[in-house]
């Protein structure tokens, strides 16, 4: 069964892995040092090692890897799925996608500029359905 959830976006996205560090708001979670599957101005798909809750709160600070200061977010964990693993001696990967909640207009400013830098170097893009 193939799950359509990942795709039902508000915002279209970029594959773009940018370095992005997560720490969970509750405290429960270690700072987690990760990449980005795919980012935009609503949200990101990161990857990452351990399981997080569904709707979890998270804090966020995405290196966009250019010239400008990090963005720094409050989020939402939207949706978490497992990786298939083909071999039993790696590690468990976990996509999950994380809303951005109220992204500071400055911060959003940057996140729209570099994804419309990357956009124009040829980058995919992911659309929105809706």
């Amino acid at each position: 069964m193939i799950w359509d959830g990942l795709n039902r976006r508000r915002f279209p996205r970029v594959v773009y892995p940018c370095l992005i560090k997560l720490l969970s708001k509750t405290g429960r979670a270690k700072n987690l040092l990760t990449h980005t599957e795919n980012i935009g101005i609503g949200g990101a798909c990161v990857i990452i090692k351990q399981e997080v809750n569904l709707f979890s709160d998270v804090e966020l600070e995405i290196d966009l890897l250019d010239t400008g200061e990090h963005v720094k977010a409050a989020g939402k964990v939207v949706w978490v799925v497992r990786r298939q693993s083909r071999e039993t001696i790696k590690p468990m990967f976990y996509d999950v996608g994380i809303e951005f909640v109220n992204l500071d207009q400055q911060h959003k400013d940057h996140l729209k500029t570099t994804i419309d830098r990357i956009i124009k170097n040829g980058a995919t893009v992911l659309k929105a359905l809706y």
